[in-house]
């Protein structure tokens, strides 16, 4: 009906008509040149399927006027309601594909083309049941059973009802007279408002129902029946979704758990640059545990961080195995390395370890440099990556000396133990050639 395969099949050019024509004829047996051959085809493969549940219907009643009080009788009024409401399910279901039908007839190609799917179905139109987004952004807006339509001129809008939010408090102050929806997506937020409140009310509860059986992924039956009464739709979901809209989102791919249209719960999410976050989410931020790979630019190589996340930035403790063998344990915040941590190399070439205070993702403060290639260890203060003040340096063999330093350079005087065990106090260079006295 909705795509008019009807009238396809009775076309005398189509193949349904070539293949099968001698059924074709037998099933028009009975048709007259008043009428219509999709019509009447129509009406010899739904009418014999009514027919049979009105007599079913028929039989059970009178059968049931005869039983007396009892089990048997309560069986028999049980399948009587289910013919009923496979009656009405018909009913419905053909009633929506008419006006399916009827709408792709009054819409322009531009919209059909895109919009003219075989199984979906209209449920409400604006134009019937008159409703209007609330910044005058549609003129008309159509709810089928899988998507949600602003249509504006030319062009259209078109919401994926799974990922829809129906909020009956839109939390704007409507205009007098005006009673609002708010619709929720995950990159939009808008309101629909009717002048009636019980238009209102019909359109959020067609919209709720939709929403939850567009989630089930089946209609109900019968379709707005009494299964569908008092059930709404979940505001929790898992789904996956592309932003793309401007933002540090835009682009990326996320799957998993949503909460009023943010991402909210367990999920992972890719970014087109090769970003991968698997973790926590909260509120459409990273919050919470989270791994997070981060692809190097100049190699084909990534950072891996495991991490506790607030409000989308890495903060407490954590791990991140870089792409260049270093690998760092201590704490985060604000994306960068803060407070206490360890740094080590594992690479062959120019080997390291650093335990000690962070500052801003530098070493700053206290901590201790060894220096596994040439067996030296600092121990001593930092100031931007560099040692800063005072320290003491242990060599490999066993010469221990302390000295002042500044952005890595060694100044004033200082006190070196050597080997002997005899002790130097003044000026020397970091070859620990004496200077002076």
């Amino acid at each position: 009906v909705v795509v008019q395969g009807f009238e396809q099949a009775t076309k005398s050019k189509s193949e349904a008509w070539k293949l099968h024509k001698p059924v074709l004829k037998q099933f028009l047996r009975d048709f007259t040149s008043e009428s219509s051959l999709a019509l009447a085809l129509h009406a010899v493969l739904h009418k014999p399927f009514r027919d049979h549940i009105q007599s079913y219907l028929q039989l059970l009643s009178q059968l049931q006027e005869h039983l007396q009080e009892g089990t048997e009788k309560d069986v028999v009024a049980t399948v009587i309601q289910e013919f009923g409401k496979l009656e009405s399910f018909i009913s419905q279901v053909l009633d929506e594909a008419w006006f399916t039908q009827e709408l792709w007839k009054s819409l322009g190609y531009k919209f059909t083309d895109v919009l003219c799917v075989p199984e979906r179905r209209l449920l409400e139109d604006s134009r019937n049941l008159p409703m209007a987004s609330g910044t005058a952004r549609s003129e008309r807006i159509l709810l089928f059973d899988d998507v949600l339509v602003l249509i504006q001129g030319n062009s259209f809008q078109s919401f994926d009802l799974k990922l829809v939010w129906v909020d009956e408090n839109c939390g704007e102050k409507s205009a007098p007279g005006s009673y609002g929806l708010r619709i929720t997506t995950p990159e939009e937020t808008f309101v629909l408002s009717a002048k009636d409140p019980q238009v209102k009310a019909v359109w959020q509860w067609k919209l709720g129902q939709a929403v939850r059986q567009a989630l089930n992924g089946k209609r109900d039956f019968p379709l707005w029946g009494r299964s569908g009464e008092g059930s709404e739709a979940p505001s929790r979901r898992f789904f996956s979704y592309v932003f793309r809209t401007e933002g540090r989102l835009r682009g990326a791919t996320y799957e998993g758990e949503w909460h009023w249209a943010k991402p909210h719960g367990k999920g992972t999410l890719k970014w087109r640059d090769g970003r991968n976050h698997v973790g926590d989410f909260q509120e459409g931020l990273e919050h919470g545990f989270g791994i997070c790979l981060v692809p190097r630019r100049s190699e084909d190589r990534y950072d891996c961080y495991k991490c506790h996340w607030y409000r989308g930035k890495m903060r407490g403790y954590g791990i991140c195995e870089y792409g260049n063998d270093m690998v760092y344990k201590g704490y985060f915040k604000d994306n960068v390395r803060q407070g206490f941590g360890i740094l080590e190399n594992c690479s062959a070439e120019h080997p390291f370890k650093y335990t000690g205070q962070w500052e801003n993702d530098k070493k700053n403060g206290y901590g201790v440099w060894e220096d596994k290639e040439r067996g030296e260890r600092y121990i001593g203060m930092w100031l931007d990556d560099h040692r800063h003040g005072k320290g003491v340096v242990v060599t490999q063999s066993g010469v221990c000396y302390q000295r002042t330093f500044h952005a890595d350079k060694m100044v004033g005087s200082g006190i070196l133990l050597l080997e002997d065990d005899s002790v130097y106090e003044g000026n020397f260079t970091e070859d620990l050639a004496f200077v002076g006295k």
